[in-house]
């Protein structure tokens, strides 16, 4: 099976620009970019595609080995790269996929040569002089919630994750894309998302990258957002006039606008 079915990779925009490659977060899949592609792809070559185990991906090519760690979706990163032959790729990963973005980018320098962030976080739990926004406890708790009864937990906090309550339509696209996603499968990406810690991998950065956070996040509250910027030397933080975790959805416009403008310069 090619890379390109395994993880049901779609090309679009402008075959002779640059190259922008969207990586979905937790629980979702290459349709969450839906509302920034038409823009987006007015000036750049686009890359979406699913992780194995989402979306439209073959979950065939699963393994709960690989997938336990951000390694493994780096791979499919780097993979996608290498049979498509990218060359100084934009990579704009939401939530868990700024992360994977770090993995990736060290892993193939010639593939990707800048990062958009859009609202990372590197550790989700509260350390000494840091604030990731839960304690041990809470994630404990979020974990066995996940694990016992997986539609339920995703009902309650795909809302929640979203934000923006006035626009219940949103969540409830996010608790439909959390209940499409296998069990098993989003048990163990729950765990490889909420209990990495990846603060030392943003020491090694070299490449430009933009910091893209909410005004109101309760996944990457902004303090988390600061620490990502402070730790990568010569990072660009953007505060978008948007809520909630998911802000190519609430704030597409915004969102669009400000990767663009951050690509063109790396262009």
């Amino acid at each position: 099976m090619s890379i390109a079915s395994r993880n049901n990779v779609v090309v679009t925009g402008r075959e002779d620009r640059p190259v922008m490659v969207l990586a979905h977060g937790f629980g979702c899949d290459q349709n969450m970019w839906r509302l920034v592609v038409p823009t987006l792809a007015e000036e750049f070559r686009l890359v979406l595609f699913d992780y194995v185990g989402s979306g439209r991906s073959d979950s065939s090519a699963w393994s709960e080995e690989r997938y336990s760690s951000l390694d493994g979706y780096a791979r499919d990163v780097v993979e996608i790269c290498d049979e498509l032959d990218l060359r100084d790729a934009v990579f704009v990963g939401h939530s868990v996929s700024a992360m994977v973005g770090v993995l990736a980018a060290a892993a193939a320098p010639e593939r990707i040569t800048s990062l958009v962030m859009v609202g990372p976080s590197p550790c989700y739990i509260d350390d000494i002089g840091y604030r990731g926004g839960f304690s041990s406890e809470d994630i404990d708790e979020l974990l066995e919630s996940l694990e016992s009864n997986y539609l339920g937990w995703s009902a309650a906090m795909a809302p929640v994750i979203m934000g923006n309550p006035e626009r219940p339509e949103l969540g409830e696209e996010l608790t439909n894309s959390f209940c499409a996603t296998d069990p098993d499968i989003a048990r163990i990406f729950a765990r490889t998302t909420f209990l990495s810690d990846s603060r030392e991998d943003l020491k090694s950065v070299t490449v430009p990258t933009l910091v893209l956070e909410c005004t109101q996040d309760v996944i990457a509250p902004r303090e988390v957002g600061a620490f990502v910027h402070s730790a990568i030397p010569g990072s660009r933080l953007i505060t978008l006039e948007a809520t909630g975790h998911c802000p190519q959805l609430s704030a597409p416009e915004a969102t669009a606008a400000a990767v663009a403008a951050f690509a063109r310069e790396q262009g």
